[in-house]
């Protein structure tokens, strides 16, 4: 069941689909707010502080890219978003703007209600608290506690998700760790998920990292961390 006081607003402008995901979340034990538009929305998260934003990412006004963007300019409100379309361009824009992860319609109701409580489970602030290390790999320099991430003393700017990745399998240098490892122990899923959430956010990491991206595929198995390559001398 949902932790005391935990909503939820949902944003999206099919009645049918609003409905039922409202149900199973309400079912879950969870306060639920829905907006049909992005104006709506809006207008909810000014008068309201849900503890996270299902979002849909086709609106008929504002879309969920643009109220990403905007809920990620003043909060780190976690955001699970829906797409219709089962193309990695959409998810690529959806996680590159701050969500948390994304489902494909259609989709198990229950699966959704298990990714809420998994997202929500790996944002309490108590969590954050403990992570206060840090570390240094070649150029790349994470920091837990401020969750930032440098690379040559300049900012990386990371979508949630991408820096709790990045953490996690830098965090087990040496190790390889499998897909559904990951998605265990970066999201939160004791079942057997989208493995392709954490190839998509694996792409996001080298894009954004450049040379300094320390992230290696073992093919057929999952991701490891590289040496680290010191900077050459000035």
């Amino acid at each position: 069941m949902a932790a005391k006081g935990e909503s939820i607003l949902v944003v999206e402008d099919e009645a049918s689909i609003a409905s039922f995901v409202s149900l199973y979340l309400k079912n879950a034990g969870y306060g639920v707010t829905t907006a049909p538009t992005g104006t709506e929305a809006l207008r909810s998260l000014e008068r309201e502080q849900p503890s996270l934003v299902v979002l849909d990412l086709m609106l008929p006004d504002i879309d969920g890219i643009e109220i990403c963007r905007r809920i990620r300019q003043k909060s780190d409100l976690p955001i699970l978003m829906l797409t219709a379309r089962d193309e990695d361009i959409d998810k690529i824009i959806g996680l590159e703007v701050g969500a948390d992860d994304y489902l494909t319609k259609p989709f198990n109701p229950r699966e959704l209600v298990a990714r809420v409580k998994s997202i929500l489970r790996r944002s309490v602030p108590e969590r954050r608290e403990l992570q206060t290390r840090q570390i240094t790999h070649g150029k790349l320099e994470i920091d837990a506690g401020r969750r930032e991430v440098q690379v040559g003393g300049e900012e990386i700017q990371l979508a949630p998700k991408e820096f709790d990745l990045l953490w996690e399998l830098l965090d087990h240098r040496g190790l390889v760790l499998t897909r559904d490892q990951l998605l265990e122990r970066v999201w939160g899923y004791t079942f057997a998920g989208d493995t392709r959430t954490v190839d998509v956010h694996v792409r996001q990491l080298r894009r954004k990292l450049g040379e300094a991206s320390p992230i290696v595929t073992v093919w057929g198995v999952g991701y490891k961390v590289a040496p680290a390559r010191d900077a050459a001398p000035a």
